[in-house]
């Protein structure tokens, strides 16, 4: 895509971002990782070339395979920037990026194979994510360098389709996605910075056995263009994931847990539940939900949030309620969050409508059940809403021990069992279970 071909504002936003730089100034994450032991391949070895302009996807992906034939190993990406399309892991071999390695996404879509892969929900041809790793027995991705999606073009032409149509679906405009881990175990991501992605930055999809450590994910949310559908990990049908010390600024989900969706979603043997997911020591700047479940998902549960801080625009728990799915969020719990960024949601429970289809059944119920926020002090913008969908249950919700200054103190509550506060203190005052409004 070229300039020529946008409309004068986003050309020009798009030119301002390019001579400005679109990164987010964020704090280093807090793990380092060693440089890991075994036979190292460097991709240099097997002509790749530094400096950003010559697209080394093939010659990254001779490094893999020769890696793997030779019995596994290490593929390192030394200092400098190196321009690549999608390269696919193979068992036994690890992916590396030194300090100032730079591996740069290629923004031409082309380069981003389409094949039949997971996207929201389903299975359909997407283009594939710069990094992939499919049916691996063990993924290690690590290092201190960066994977930089160089999403601006893709998020230029989404807008502009936008503008165009204002009820495009996100999947109009192919977009690739930073990582995509898909259907393997015994997965290791420690210390990388993941920036400027087409579409969602970490997708996770069946995997179980997981640790993500020490990233640092980000993505545009002010200036002239945003990055839409920047999700900073999206956990789908995944089983023992654990997300720690890590820091995101998005411009939407933070952390999503994913399923299906549609009116038979749980009947779909492709998305087992979301369970046993610990967040735990994270930092959350900008974005729609330091956790979300949704906007696909059928059954999510035995989930943990502890000690984390919020020091952006994001709401603290957004649970999406699809009227056109069967779903179920039980035993969530989150405790011990620090507020500083003032501009958020505490609770943000309510209908998901966008591009809904019942496909002529009759509508799904939707189940919320002990949900626990306890333990949260700090500044923030509104408490929020708990409200589903007609006939939906929501139950065994309970606050405990807040100390909360918040700009817009009233909780708004719909049809709701069991709502329980305890030692809940909102603007210096206690905080009663207000009323339910129709």
């Amino acid at each position: 895509m070229t300039l020529s071909r946008l409309r004068p504002s986003f050309a020009l936003a798009l030119a301002l971002v390019l001579c400005a730089g679109s990164r987010v100034a964020l704090g280093q994450a807090s793990a380092q990782p060693r440089l890991p032991e075994g036979k190292h391949f460097l991709i240099t070895d097997f002509g790749a070339v530094a400096g950003g302009k010559v697209l080394n996807s093939a010659a990254i992906q001779q490094t893999i395979d020769h890696a793997a034939a030779a019995g596994g190993g290490v593929v390192e990406i030394p200092r400098g920037t190196f321009r690549s399309g999608s390269i696919f892991l193979k068992n036994g071999v690890d992916l590396y990026l030194d300090e100032g390695a730079v591996l740069l996404g290629s923004n031409n879509i082309a380069d981003y194979p389409k094949l039949t892969t997971r996207i929201e929900g389903h299975f359909e041809p997407w283009r594939m994510a710069l990094v992939n790793a499919q049916h691996m027995d063990r993924v290690r991705i690590g290092g201190k360098g960066k994977l930089d999606g160089n999403g601006i073009m893709f998020w230029a032409a989404f807008w502009q389709r936008r503008h165009e149509n204002p009820q495009c679906t996100n999947l109009e405009v192919e977009r690739p996605r930073l990582v995509f881990i898909d259907r393997s175990h015994d997965v290791r991501i420690s210390g990388i910075t993941l920036q400027n992605s087409g579409f969602w930055n970490l997708h996770l999809y069946r995997c179980h056995d997981v640790v993500a450590e020490g990233l640092t994910i980000t993505a545009p949310t002010k200036g002239p263009i945003l990055g839409p559908s920047t999700d900073g990990m999206d956990v789908d049908s995944c089983q023992d994931v654990t997300i720690r010390h890590c820091r995101i600024e998005v411009n939407d989900d933070n952390i999503a847990l994913k399923g299906s969706k549609g009116p038979l979603a749980d009947r779909d043997t492709d998305s087992p539940p979301d369970e046993n997911i610990l967040i735990e020591d994270c930092e959350f700047g900008d974005g729609n939900g330091m956790l979300t479940c949704g906007s696909e998902a059928t059954l999510i549960r035995h989930v943990t949030v502890r000690n984390c801080r919020i020091t952006g625009r994001t709401n603290l728990v957004c649970l999406k309620l699809r009227p056109d799915t069967p779903q179920n969020y039980e035993d969530i719990t989150i405790d011990g969050i620090q507020l500083s960024g003032g501009a958020g949601r505490l609770i943000q429970i309510a209908p998901w409508r966008q591009f809904f289809d019942l496909q002529g059944h009759a509508p799904p119920t939707q189940r919320i059940s002990h949900l626990t926020i306890r333990n949260v002090t700090g500044s923030f913008r509104s408490f929020g809403g708990i409200r589903g969908n007609p006939g939906d249950t929501i139950s065994d919700i309970t606050l405990e021990n807040f100390d909360v200054k918040l700009a817009d103190p009233q909780l708004i509550v719909g049809a709701t069992e069991n709502l329980v506060f305890t030692n809940v203190k909102v603007n210096g005052m206690a905080y009663a279970v207000p009323a339910a409004t129709p």
